[in-house]
């Protein structure tokens, strides 16, 4: 065959780059795109229960992967999809938005068409998702279509925001040249540019020769722009005290002799706080420097010698400079950095967080105990998922095993993300690993946002573990205002019954709310094993809540109540 659709060329590209599972819902103007996947080996299509569950699975899956693909509709289908496009574009996550529009007569006729404002104008929901978006696509001509296509899968790989694309619904069966598939898609990454990045050695180098208390700090996007080796090299060629912030979990080994904790501001531990704010050099990989990533903004470094190394531009103290990537400079850094720490020696760490003391095994679990202990239950490769609340919070003091990748979303903080990014999680980590264990903690509020994602979970036979804190409603909401305000209750619901209703029949559900049955459940090799989906109900009290979560709460409502 010398010619192939436009649709099919479209998920040819995709398996090129090992984009093997498309997300989003059926709609009659994306109808003709979806029946050319069924045309591609090694695709498959998810069919989430929602737009907006597919956009928090295609962010969850692209964050191990690293690019993900989402079909809606138009109209309906894309705006219901908005709140997880925008999620990932916060947190650097790429993500490909493929929207079925009418057909290009319909658009040229100004038809009155359902999903439409009934004002003939076609182009608002595009122009609504070019302020979220790194770039956008309205294919209107099949001789450039292959070329935007790939121009948008690049950009999307590349920057790790989402890309809108639009395929008018009859020119998606229309005929390209197979040939042009012959040619992959460049993903390189552009190159430094080579003066600037020189400039930026030689300042780093001499703040590195004077430096006596360096440390390394990495955050979101050291692991979004895939400079998680860079960082694990540069902590072995340094010996510099290495620390993450919340979104920065995962970014390098946490059972590395010379990692520190994880710094908050404020809201760190006392030894970790002092620990970064006594540093007299920072580097600092790939910050994001949110308020609840930073104890609301609660940063106080003692020294302004601080480097941030970003995807696209590096910081040296005030200094910026354009075109010198991360990924490029830590390479070289890294090469020529031995030569210029001959004088340092490598300070403390802080101590590592002591293990749980023995307790009867009829003591109630607490959220402090709870967060403690599952780093006993986490192995090497395994994949966290912490939602928004007690779970995101609390995770920060679990003591992660080495090549473990963390999912949050600590920017962006939409409530029941976790659900959707679970499932999208739970496929990439199937094609790349079936024994890679992905684990979900999402508490009994958030979950009623998006629990029917499970059904899609159940469907493919996927084997998540889901652990559901249930503390009886909006408890990260109680803290900031109202405790006892009606609109931070919920309706309790049966969670042991969740996983049959949504057709579930090799599954396990059960309950724990003492520490004796968690070390039972969690010291099971068959329920460490993940041969089945898993729901576990774990019971705390109302307004128990990780320490730095109390704290951060009462920090964000003093910022709400300023004038």
């Amino acid at each position: 065959m010398s010619s192939i659709t436009l649709g099919r060329y479209l998920f040819e590209r995709l398996r090129q780059v090992e984009c093997f599972t498309i997300f989003g819902l059926p709609g009659d103007f994306n109808l003709r795109l979806l029946d050319e996947i069924y045309e591609v080996e090694g695709m498959r299509w998810a069919g989430n229960t929602n737009e907006l569950n597919a956009a928090y699975a295609a962010d969850g899956y692209a964050r191990l992967k690293g690019i993900a693909c989402l079909i809606t509709t138009f109209g309906v289908g894309e705006l219901s999809a908005l709140n997880g496009v925008v999620g990932s574009y916060a947190e650097h996550v790429g993500v490909l938005h493929v929207v079925g529009v009418p057909s290009l007569a319909s658009q040229a006729k100004q038809q009155l068409l359902h999903h439409t404002l009934g004002d003939g104008d076609f182009a608002v929901f595009h122009r609504m998702s070019a302020n979220i978006s790194q770039t956008t696509a309205m294919v209107t001509d099949l001789a450039t279509a292959p070329q935007e296509i790939d121009r948008c899968i690049r950009t999307t790989y590349v920057t790790q925001r989402p890309v809108y694309l639009g395929l008018p619904a009859n020119i998606v069966n229309q005929m390209v040249d197979r040939r042009l598939l012959d040619t992959p898609i460049d993903l390189s990454l552009e190159p430094n540019d080579e003066d600037t990045e020189e400039e930026v050695l030689t300042q780093v180098l001499a703040l590195v020769q004077k430096a006596q208390n360096p440390i390394i700090l990495a955050d979101a996007c050291c692991s979004r722009h895939d400079a998680k080796k860079e960082a694990w090299q540069l902590t072995d060629a340094t010996q510099f005290p290495c620390f993450v912030t919340p979104m920065g979990k995962g970014s390098v080994p946490e059972k590395h002799p010379r990692f520190g904790g994880v710094y908050v501001g404020t809201l760190s531990s006392p030894d970790v706080k002092s620990a970064v704010e006594a540093a007299d050099l920072i580097l600092s990989l790939g910050a994001l420097l949110s308020d609840f990533n930073t104890g609301s903004f609660s940063y106080s470094y003692g020294t302004r010698n601080v480097v941030e190394f970003h995807s696209d531009h590096t910081k040296v103290r005030n200094a910026i400079f354009p075109r010198v990537g991360m990924k490029f400079v830590l390479q070289k850094l890294i090469q020529r950095i031995p030569a210029a720490i001959q004088h340092y020696s490598p300070r403390p760490v802080p101590t590592r967080p002591a293990r749980n003391a023995p307790t009867p095994r009829d003591t109630p679990l607490t959220q402090e105990w709870l967060w403690t202990q599952i780093g006993e239950f986490l192995r090497e490769g395994d994949v966290v998922v912490t939602e928004t609340g007690t779970s995101a919070f609390g995770i920060n003091q679990t003591r992660f095993p080495n090549n473990t990748y963390g999912i949050s979303q600590v920017l962006w903080g939409s409530i029941g993300f976790t659900t959707g990014a679970t499932l999208g999680a739970a496929m990439a980590a199937e094609e790349l690993d079936k024994n890679k264990r992905v684990i979900l903690f999402i508490g009994d509020g958030s979950l009623q946002l998006t629990v029917q994602e499970i059904s899609s979970m159940v469907r493919w036979g996927l084997r998540p573990y889901l652990f559901v804190p249930n503390n009886d409603g909006y408890t990260i909401e109680k803290l900031i205002h109202g405790p006892t305000a009606q609109y931070n209750e919920i309706q309790n619901w049966h969670h042991l019954r969740l996983l049959p209703t949504f057709g579930a029949t090799d599954y396990e559900a059960v309950r724990v709310a003492t520490t004796g049955e968690w070390d039972a459940l969690t010291n099971d090799p068959a329920f460490n094993r993940n041969s089945r989906i898993r729901l576990v109900e774990v019971m705390l009290e109302v307004m128990d809540a990780p320490s730095s979560l109390v704290r951060q709460a009462q920090l964000t409502a003093a910022t709400n109540a300023q004038n």
